[in-house]
Order: structure tokens, then C-alpha cells, then sequence
């Protein structure tokens, strides 16, 4: 495993984390946008799977004309890009005018800050996971 500190990991946002909790908080947020992609990718190759089939099939029947199978191919590609699976690890800013889930993901988190700033709830919550997450640190620390 190597040094978080290091220099050659890529940061997800425009600047460093200034305190500890920052990066925790850019990790999780790193991970469960991961994970939520993982779900869109996996529901995306279901679907894909079946399609090809009933695509070439149609291509095959149709004759050489058809292009079923390669428009469902070129669809699959472009959704590879929308999904930006792995984005966290080499994070770019997309083409003008290209969307991808990853402004879904701005959104929600524009919406779950706003409600931060407000307090209530969500700041309560961000609170106690702070400090939940500092006694596990500090007791793994002791452990090792």
C-alpha cells in the first residue's frame, strides 16, 4: 500500500484537504461515488448483454445493411463515458458541453452542502461521524 502523503496520488478536488477530516470526508465521498458507479456500470452490462444478442440477431436477419449490433456498441461506449467509472483516480475536467454522472454526483453534493450550511440534521450527522471516525483512528493507532 503505498503513502497517502505521497505526492504522486491524484487529488479530487481543486485544492488540498487542509485538515485530516477533509481528506476522510473526500475519501468517503471518493468511494461511495465509486461504488454507486460500480452499480450503474454492472446494471449497464446486464442490460448490454442481452441486447447484443437480440442485435445481432436483428443484423443477421436483416442483412448487411444493418447495423443494429454497432449502434448498441457505440451506445455502450458512450455510457462507458457518461459512467467515468474510475475518474477519482485520474480526475479531469470533461469536453465542453459533456455530461456525466459526475455532475449528478456535483449536484447532490451542492444540495447536501447547502443543507450543511444551514445546520440541522446533515451538520449534526457530519459531526458525529467526525468523531466517531477520530476514536476509531486514534484506537487503531494504539493498536498498532
Amino acid at each position: 500500500m503505498s503513502d497517502p502523503s505521497s505526492d504522486d496520488r491524484p487529488e479530487t478536488s481543486e485544492h488540498l484537504p487542509e485538515t485530516a477530516a477533509d481528506a476522510r470526508w473526500i475519501l468517503l465521498r471518493d468511494l461511495f461515488v465509486f461504488q454507486g458507479k460500480l452499480i450503474l456500470d454492472g446494471l449497464r452490462d446486464l442490460l448490454l448483454s442481452p441486447l447484443s444478442f437480440i442485435a445481432a440477431a436483428i443484423d443477421l436477419l436483416s442483412g448487411p445493411r444493418s447495423q443494429n449490433f454497432y449502434e448498441l456498441l457505440e451506445m455502450g461506449r458512450r455510457s462507458e463515458h457518461w459512467i467515468n467509472l474510475f475518474g477519482a483516480a485520474n480526475p479531469e475536467k470533461p469536453a465542453e458541453g459533456t455530461r456525466s454522472a459526475d455532475d449528478l454526483v456535483d449536484q447532490m453534493e451542492e444540495l447536501v452542502k447547502r443543507q450543511y450550511e444551514k445546520g440541522g440534521m446533515t451538520a449534526n450527522a457530519k459531526s458525529a461521524i467526525d468523531k466517531a471516525l477520530d476514536a476509531l483512528q486514534k484506537k487503531a493507532r494504539r493498536d498498532s
